[in-house]
């Protein structure tokens, strides 16, 4: 029985978070100074494959590793391997800031079915610096190279301009995209953050980088883009690989989103703006069965409204939540 909302929408993409915790400090998702979940409240790996299973019998068939940072949860490949080997899972893929990809890229890689998205925002190490709170492009650098080497292929590459800060790294994130054969997609600047810092005002508009980017490399929309992906795919001409871009505050996708998250210490969020939550964790350590954790997950999604970041673009002004990026799971 697929998990359908009231809006027709048929939810098969899984945001599993497995942790909170992050190496890094990029302002833009998390606090200054985050208060973690206590251990004992995340989801264990046999609680998150447990979950992944069952909603794969409700028709999930794309399943994305989150955080937080994901590499930081000790033993996260043994958990690849398992989800890996779930029947009827059609993709499965982790988001990941790659400091950690050179210790752990080989493990990753051994399930032979696990795709890569790497955070990258900056090529300049002092501005990398001053947007993550951490010293570590050399690291993500030496991780994106173990992942190529590891066989850990394609590998997506996300980055966020600010208005400000690293808007003039379009055409160098684009450059070095190209030449690795990474895709790139631009994702512009959520209000995810709950200290007040968002302004419309700082967000690049995806529109004027696909310009910036098209003006120095032709691009042609992507006959084969699925209508479902967030990523408006293009591209180039001289077929050095894909570009995209994810308007997720100029142009929201709401009315084709297919994706609901699992939070990492267990709660179902059906949009990154609704504070509803549905209590997984509890009912799994209460002893439910299969039967009804599926129904708590279709509860979830018969409330799901139309978007909350259609509502964002006609206010121009954030949703007060009471999670930041890094405790929802990207």
């Amino acid at each position: 029985m697929p998990l359908i909302d009231p809006f027709g929408r048929v939810h098969d993409d899984l945001r599993l978070s497995v942790t909170d915790r992050c190496n890094l400090r990029c302002a833009y998702c998390m606090p200054e100074e985050p208060v973690w979940f206590p251990r004992e409240a995340l989801l264990t790996f046999e609680e998150l494959a447990r979950v992944a299973r069952i909603a794969i019998g409700q028709g999930v068939r794309k399943l994305r590793i989150t955080g937080g940072e994901p590499l930081v949860r000790r033993d996260l490949p043994v958990l690849v391997e398992r989800l890996a080997a779930l029947p009827g899972l059609l993709d499965l893929s982790l988001t990941t800031n790659g400091v950690l990809l050179p210790e752990h890229a080989a493990a990753l890689a051994s399930t032979g079915r696990l795709r890569l998205n790497v955070s990258l925002d900056t090529l300049d190490r002092e501005q990398f610096a001053a947007m993550t709170g951490r010293d570590r492009l050399d690291a993500v650098l030496a991780g994106l190279d173990a992942a190529v080497a590891a066989g850990l292929l394609p590998i997506k590459l996300n980055a966020v301009l600010l208005r400000g800060v690293n808007e003039a790294q379009a055409e160098p994130l684009a450059a070095f995209a190209r030449e690795r054969r990474f895709e790139l997609r631009f994702i512009e600047y959520m209000p995810l953050e709950n200290d007040g810092s968002w302004d419309p005002a700082r967000v690049v508009e995806g529109a004027s980088v696909r310009r910036r980017v098209a003006a120095r490399w032709p691009i042609v929309p992507d006959p084969a883009r699925d209508p479902h992906a967030p990523a408006t795919r293009f591209l180039y001409e001289d077929g050095a690989g894909a570009v995209g871009f994810i308007d997720s505050v100029t142009a929201p996708f709401c009315a084709t989103c297919s994706r609901l998250r699992v939070t990492s210490d267990g709660k179902v969020r059906v949009c990154l703006y609704d504070d509803r939550e549905t209590d997984l964790r509890a009912a799994l350590r209460a002893g439910a069965d299969d039967v009804a954790i599926a129904a708590l997950l279709h509860a979830a999604i018969s409330r799901k409204g139309r978007g909350g970041a259609l509502d964002i673009l006609e206010s121009k002004t954030a949703i007060p939540l009471s999670r930041t990026m890094h405790q929802i799971g990207g």
